[in-house]
């Protein structure tokens, strides 16, 4: 599940291509179109003298029409972003054999490359407005609410042990094995990476160690498998990304540290189940209460909906508040 995360947020680069065409048309802001004028004006042969007719009657067409992109840059390329990940999965779904050939994330992954290289084209050389923040905060809370609220509850609770085995002591032994495979690697002198500690190479492994089963779990809804194997599959795709984050924010205060004491390995393990046991309290709390609310809403059913999401939401921003896991929560 986490690489399709990543090939959504791979996949959602149209905006800033958007912003890249606004600057160079017509600059940052409305109040550019003046500067911009004179500059045409001063540098382009067949540009009008500058003179007081014309300062007023460029002035007159920035009354008219102005641009403040800047303005309005964050929640719109957010929203572009979101608009073009999900045009590029209702083309895929089009095509109804395209998905069963090229895992959707791959895809994602290629639409995101395209958009990267038309905006490298354009030598956009201003910061992207993605941030780990950003990707963290509004992108993946729905992704994970949509997985968490339309999972088959009932079965999973009933293989709950088995799921937080292969979530928890499996994705563990997949970041460790995968980073201490890599120093391996790196301590062979040929390759030259001597130099890339093995808290680097543990970093890394976090970071990739969670498996994206969307593939295979659409091929489990074609061929009807076991209902089982398919819940077991499933929970530990969703679990496992909260352990990932853990491992990876885990790894990186201690890449931060100037020397890490045995006692700060004793709190990082603390931490570990501190984050995920808190994260389930926050959602447990945070249902409890959405459960009490909508019990009043019987009559506007419209407003259960936003309740759904805002309570759902507030969990995982509480949990962020406290450096817990908002994912779990």
């Amino acid at each position: 599940m986490a690489e399709l995360v990543v090939a959504h947020g791979l996949g959602l680069l149209l905006p800033l291509l958007l912003g890249q065409l606004c600057s160079h048309l017509l600059g940052t802001s409305g109040g550019n179109m003046l500067h911009y004028w004179d500059q045409t004006a001063k540098n382009s042969s067949w540009g009008p003298k500058r003179t007081q007719e014309n300062a007023s009657m460029v002035s007159a067409y920035t009354l008219l029409f102005s641009l403040d992109y800047q303005h309005v840059q964050i929640p719109l390329e957010i929203t572009l972003w979101i608009m073009l990940a999900s045009l590029a999965k209702i083309g895929f779904h089009l095509y109804n054999k395209l998905p069963a050939v090229v895992p959707e994330s791959c895809l994602l992954i290629f639409v995101g490359l395209i958009m990267g290289g038309l905006i490298y084209s354009l030598n956009d050389k201003s910061p992207p407005v993605i941030n780990s923040d950003i990707f963290f905060l509004y992108l993946l809370s729905p992704i994970v609410l949509d997985a968490g609220y339309f999972m088959p509850s009932w079965p999973f609770f009933e293989n709950i042990g088995t799921i937080l085995s292969y979530a928890v002591v499996g994705t563990m032994w997949n970041a460790f094995g995968i980073g201490l495979f890599l120093y391996g690697i790196c301590q062979v002198k040929y390759f030259k990476l001597q130099d890339v500690s093995l808290l680097h190479n543990f970093w890394f492994g976090s970071l990739i160690a969670a498996v994206d089963p969307v593939a295979v779990l659409s091929v489990f809804e074609e061929i009807h498998v076991n209902g089982k194997l398919h819940i077991l599959v499933f929970g530990e795709s969703l679990l496992n990304d909260a352990v990932t984050v853990v491992l990876y924010k885990l790894f990186k205060s201690f890449s931060e540290m100037p020397s890490i004491k045995p006692l700060d390995i004793l709190a990082g393990i603390g931490k570990y189940f501190l984050v995920g046991i808190g994260g389930i309290f926050t959602g447990l709390l945070f249902g409890m209460v959405a459960a009490f609310t909508t019990h009043f809403t019987k009559t506007s059913w419209v407003i259960e909906l936003l309740f759904i999401f805002l309570y759902s939401y507030l969990s995982c921003l509480t949990a962020e508040m406290f450096h817990l896991s908002g994912i779990v929560a």
